[in-house]
């Protein structure tokens, strides 16, 4: 009888829901479509429409911004320019509230009648009303905010003012780009993210950008790939592509293209080479983190960069030990195969040179490197024994050999 009790009551709760959320606007929606109707009449209504905070009303306001539009010309003066603001504020947020997407086309024609382009618009509307664009899931205008997106992002200026508004402008539109998660958006909020704005807006940004899309490697790519991006930009759509929530292997073929663009993209300042170079051992010290490769194009580049590296006027150690350190994370037989060729390159300097501080570092990481892979090629164990024994090799030396051998033992 209990539980019957306790169903009757779960059912009439029910049905009082769906009863509440069948809401009679009639009365509002005739006071507020009466002819004659003054902007102020208008605000009145929507603010006593605000105060009974109800939900399910998206055709009201579907309705309201309707009828303010076709009014809108026929409000001119000084007072109801400030009321026509308090309206359109009001008729946002609760288009917003509701999600009624339906609205978005009249929702766009506010977007542009308060475009920061006009000098008599602050930005605070645009800004709302590109926010509420994403609200409602307006996705056919998402190549339409991105066109507002490229004029912000066009249009720096050193003015105070015209510069709050662009900013407000981009941030609405990025709001908005996160929210409808449409490829896109992609591009123009990364740029965003690198452009001429102020630090707080560019974080904005830059935290949006993992939001709009899960995996953006092949827009990342392209962003990459291209000639007119120099490499401060290709740097920043390779860091931005780690921000994801990608799989490794999407971010893996990122990186493959960073290394070779790394290497393809001429710069002429050496600014811009060391940030290539920066790139590069980004996109490698992804690899040696994943612990894994699965392009074998990899392998031709990381054995380029160590030889680059080695066989230059000042040798780059720090590059070398990054490559020799991700080779062994990753462990593969191709990984191996590199490090015993680099390994039999340092045997031979030490026969018959030239041998000296850097090739002795060099060894004494290469060696433990190797066993941390556990391999059991006949090649690298004949070479370590060989190291062990030979008498060319102080004893510090031999033991480092000794050493891996017993390692690869266990």
């Amino acid at each position: 009888m209990k539980r019957v009790l306790i169903i009757i009551v779960i059912l009439l709760i029910s049905g009082m829901t769906v009863f509440t959320q069948d809401i009679d606007m009639s009365f509002y929606i005739e006071e507020y479509n009466r002819t004659g109707t003054s902007v102020f009449d208008l605000l009145d209504i929507l603010e006593a429409v605000r105060g009974e905070n109800l939900t399910g009303i998206g055709d009201f306001y579907h309705n309201a911004i309707m009828v303010f539009l076709q009014r809108l010309p026929n409000f001119t003066t000084a007072p109801e320019t400030v009321a026509i603001h308090d309206v359109s504020r009001l008729i946002l947020q609760g288009l917003g509230a509701e999600k009624h997407t339906e609205s978005a086309p009249y929702v766009w024609t506010l977007v542009e009648y308060y475009h920061v382009s006009q000098q008599q618009n602050d930005g605070f509307l645009m800004h709302e009303a590109l926010v509420t664009m994403g609200q409602i899931g307006a996705v056919e205008y998402a190549p339409h905010i991105v066109t507002c997106m490229d004029y912000f992002i066009a249009h720096e200026t050193p003015d105070i003012q015209t510069r709050r508004k662009l900013q407000l402008g981009v941030t609405g539109a990025v709001s908005a780009l996160e929210a409808l998660h449409e490829p896109v958006g992609v591009k123009p909020v990364f740029f965003a993210s690198i452009g001429w704005f102020d630090t707080d807006i560019r974080s904005f940004a830059a935290a949006a950008f993992p939001n709009i899309m899960e995996d953006p490697n092949e827009i990342v790519i392209e962003i990459i790939q291209n000639p007119f991006n120099d490499p401060y930009v290709k740097l920043a759509a390779w860091r931005a592509m780690l921000r994801t929530r990608a799989p490794d292997s999407s971010k893996a073929k990122v990186a493959v293209v960073a290394i070779e663009m790394s290497y393809t993209y001429q710069s002429p300042t050496r600014d811009g080479q060391n940030t290539l170079r920066e790139m590069r051992m980004d996109a490698i010290s992804f690899f040696r983190s994943a612990r894994g490769i699965e392009d074998d194009s990899v392998y031709a580049f990381l054995e380029r960069t160590y030889r680059e590296a080695f066989y230059t006027n000042n040798m780059d150690k720090e590059v070398m030990l990054l490559i020799i350190g991700t080779l062994a994370a990753v462990a593969s037989d191709q990984a191996v195969d590199l490090l015993t060729g680099f390994l039999r390159e340092l045997h031979n300097r030490r026969r018959s040179g030239p041998w000296g501080v850097n090739e002795r570092d060099l060894m004494q990481y290469i060696i433990p490197c190797i066993a941390i892979t556990g391999t059991q090629s006949r090649t690298v164990l004949q070479l370590l024994s060989t190291i062990q024994s030979s008498s060319m090799y102080t004893g510090a030396e031999q033991n480092w050999a000794r050493n891996a051998l017993r390692a690869l033992a266990r």
